[in-house]
C-alpha cells in the first residue's frame, strides 16, 4: 500500500490501521446491506411500524425489491458492484423524486439518508465486496 502520509510520527499508527481496511470494508458491506433490507421490509411487508405493504407493483414496490434483493446481495457480497451501482441510481433517483422538491438541502429536505445510501453504494461499486464476500469466493476458484 502506497503511504500518503509522508511518513512522520503517526506513519506506523496509519500503517496498523490500513491493516483492518478489508474487514472494515466488510462490516461496511454487511451493515449497509441489513440496514437496507430494512427498508424493504417496511414497504413490501409493512413491517418496523410501516402502516401497511406498498403495491408490488408501482414505483415504491419496486423501490422495495430493490431494497430487500438488493441489501441481501450486499450483505453476501455476490454481484457487489452492478448491484450496488443499480442501488446508488435508487438513491439517487429517491433524492431528486422524494427530498429534492421540498428544498435542495438535504438537512431541510429530509434527503440525507438517500445521498448517504447513494455514496456507500457508489463506494462499494468501485471498491467491490472485499475479500470476505461471496464475490472474492467465486473469484478464487479455480477455473477449469
Amino acid at each position: 500500500m502506497t503511504r500518503t502520509d509522508g511518513g512522520g510520527p503517526l506513519g506506523a499508527l496509519y500503517d496498523r490501521m490500513a491493516t483492518f481496511a478489508p474487514a472494515m470494508l466488510t462490516v461496511l458491506r454487511i451493515g449497509t446491506g441489513l440496514l437496507f433490507m430494512q427498508h424493504g421490509m417496511m414497504k413490501l411487508f409493512g413491517w418496523f411500524g410501516a402502516p401497511g405493504p406498498v403495491p408490488l407493483f408501482s414505483l415504491f414496490g419496486l423501490a422495495g425489491v430493490l431494497e430487500l434483493v438488493g441489501g441481501l446481495l450486499i450483505v453476501i457480497g455476490f454481484l457487489t458492484r452492478p448491484v450496488a451501482l443499480v442501488l446508488a441510481l435508487e438513491m439517487l433517483a429517491a433524492y431528486f423524486m422524494a427530498h429534492a422538491p421540498k428544498g435542495l438541502v438535504p438537512v431541510v429536505n429530509q434527503g440525507e439518508l438517500a445521498l448517504l445510501y447513494m455514496l456507500v453504494f457508489a463506494y462499494l461499486a468501485a471498491a467491490g465486496a472485499g475479500p470476505y464476500s461471496v464475490d472474492a469466493a467465486l473469484a478464487r476458484r479455480p477455473r477449469p
